[in-house]
């Protein structure tokens, strides 16, 4: 097993380590080293979609109904008596 000495770490950080280990029964080092092993485990994703999938994805969040379609209208007619073109020719 290799070794690894971390230094300047901020107090606060390590306040919160030592009480995380103590909850879990744990030294701080058998903490860290979980953590690490936890943080590395799986493979990273890959691109961004994969990204949001993980953070995102079904077993995550919340189910959502799509909105409603949106009301639709025919296109203008600009062969049709209603269409002027004068007032588009000044």
């Amino acid at each position: 097993m290799a070794s690894l000495l971390v230094r300047n770490i901020d107090e606060n950080v390590k306040a919160r380590l030592r009480i995380r280990a103590a909850e879990r029964g744990r030294s701080m080092e058998d903490e860290v080293r979980r953590i690490l092993k936890d943080a590395l485990d799986g493979d990273p994703p890959q691109n961004m979609a994969d990204l949001a999938l993980a953070i995102f994805g079904p077993k995550n969040g919340i189910e959502l109904e799509p909105p409603p379609p949106m009301e639709t209208r025919d296109p203008p007619q600009f062969d049709s008596a209603e269409f002027d073109r004068a007032e588009f020719d000044r």
